[in-house]
């Protein structure tokens, strides 16, 4: 359970603050989406869960624990973080790149070398293929593959994701999305996902927050938001996918020009 309760966070003394009394609570075992304009606080959001960002005022809570007493880096080295761009080291190879935080945590060598096999294979890279590439080396799937991996290494039950799939082509995309939900499900992770696509988050989430000027908008299941949109800035996200549909459709009935 991650629990964030009267949560504001001003980057500087002019302005809006970026996070402004935020309230959200998100279930073990959940696939949270945080979906908004740019600039809307999701981003934010997730640093203040693992103290990339510190909260000017309220509390948070990790399996009822306040975060905020917790040593941030202990705390970071027991979630994993996926964001766009991966941010794999080029200098390492996939093996050395998964096997980062482990060795960080002081995990002995045969540990590490099972736990780099285990989670190749969990994200359908095999090891004796993969392994010993450089990140230089891989297509841009294969490197979010691996960030993935590398963010489940230390067997962490809280995942972190910034617009993980936000830089791949549609049908890779889709493919690890699907991939990550069925990982998410095995290893019972709670999951707490940003993106900007509301056809992405209504597909993945079990619930989805949608945020505006740093606040909650709306929170409900896909089908909730869908059937009862809460003003005009929610039904118009909404709107856009079945928008894009009709669109699609359009074009496919009337055939070649």
């Amino acid at each position: 359970m991650i629990e964030l309760q009267g949560i504001s966070k001003q980057f500087g003394p002019e302005g809006p603050p970026a996070i402004d009394g935020l309230d959200l609570a998100i279930a073990a075992g959940e696939v949270m989406v945080l979906i908004g304009e740019s600039g809307s606080g999701k981003t934010t959001t997730l640093n203040l869960i693992n103290r990339l960002a510190e909260p000017s005022s309220g509390t948070i809570r990790i399996d009822g624990q306040d975060a905020t007493t917790a040593d941030p880096v202990t705390l970071r080295r027991h979630m994993g973080y996926v964001f766009q761009g991966v941010g794999l080291f080029p200098h390492m190879t996939v093996g050395e790149n998964v096997a980062i935080t482990p060795r960080l945590l002081g995990w002995d060598k045969p540990r590490i070398a099972a736990r780099v096999t285990e989670l190749l294979a969990l994200v359908r890279l095999p090891v004796e293929q993969y392994r010993d590439r450089y990140p230089a080396e891989l297509s841009g799937g294969q490197r979010q593959r691996i960030g993935l991996a590398r963010a489940l290494a230390a067997e962490p039950h809280i995942m972190l994701m910034d617009e993980p799939f936000g830089a791949l082509d549609p049908l890779t995309r889709d493919d690890l999305a699907t991939d990550f939900l069925q990982i998410h499900r095995e290893l019972k992770l709670t999951t707490v996902l940003v993106t900007h696509d509301m056809t992405e988050a209504f597909m993945l989430g079990d619930r989805v927050a949608v945020m505006r000027d740093g606040k909650i908008a709306q929170i409900g299941t896909p089908q909730d938001l869908a059937a009862n949109p809460a003003d005009d800035f929610v039904r118009t996200l909404i709107e856009t996918p079945r928008r894009r549909a009709r669109e699609l459709a359009a074009i496919m009935q009337a055939g070649p020009a």
